[in-house]
């Protein structure tokens, strides 16, 4: 058995040991399914590479929708990495979606869904990249996971410390605005690996798409925690 279905059967043995990532509630809320590859024909690059214009697009669907929280993202070839120069190499471009973003607004709370300790936090001030970035690690009878949040605010960093204790559900930082989250409409890029590689405060949220299956032996679907309900538009 290998480590993913490993840990899909830990959580299922357990389904209380997981909590929330952030405050939705599925008997309230509803979720709206972002298309961000090239076959969505509504998201151009006039679009994608103004990130004023992006946020607007953003929201307007959410606020069309009714919807106070937007998803999608895991293993997703996407067209807009092309507006950072963060992502291009000289082979071949990294365009993979490594893990599930949650589209709110600034200010939007995130949780740990899993006790842990902080494993290591950065400010990774680049445009396109995660901006202030937290990563904790979660030990899990004979598991090892790490969950990743990237995109946060700044003052998400502040009182941070290696190994610092981190509760079920408590508390750890909150959706930063555009001019600090690495020039992206709000969000939460919530990832998970396995091994760290030996990063730290980051690791790969886009590969290439010719790693995908190098990658998914490390990063299991968020959606093992997430649990989300199928988008309205899904």
């Amino acid at each position: 058995m290998d480590a993913a279905a490993r840990l899909a059967a830990y959580f299922a043995a357990q389904p209380d040991i997981t909590g929330k990532v952030v405050d939705f509630n599925a008997a309230a809320d509803s979720l709206y399914h972002f298309d961000l590859t090239a076959s969505n024909p509504e998201l151009d690059a006039d679009t994608f590479s103004d990130t004023e214009k992006f946020s607007r697009w953003i929201n307007k669907k959410l606020s069309d929708s009714n919807c106070k929280y937007g998803i999608g993202g895991y293993m997703e070839h996407r067209t807009i990495y092309a507006r950072s120069a963060h992502f291009d190499t000289d082979d071949e471009p990294r365009r993979l979606h490594l893990g599930v973003d949650i589209w709110a607004a600034a200010g939007t709370p995130v949780y740990s869904p899993l006790q842990g300790t902080v494993h290591s936090f950065n400010d990774n001030d680049n445009f396109g990249d995660y901006g202030p970035t937290i990563i904790l690690e979660h030990k899990l009878d004979n598991l090892k996971l790490y969950t990743l949040y990237g995109h946060l605010s700044r003052e998400s960093l502040d009182g941070l410390y290696i190994d610092k204790p981190i509760g079920k559900n408590e508390s750890l930082s909150s959706f930063g605005q555009m001019d600090e989250n690495g020039h992206w409409p709000p969000h939460l890029h919530f990832q998970l690996m396995f091994d760290m590689e030996g990063k730290q405060g980051d690791y790969p949220g886009v590969c290439r798409y010719s790693e995908k299956e190098i990658y998914l032996k490390n990063i299991p679907d968020p959606q093992l925690i997430l649990k989300f309900p199928k988008a309205v538009n899904g």
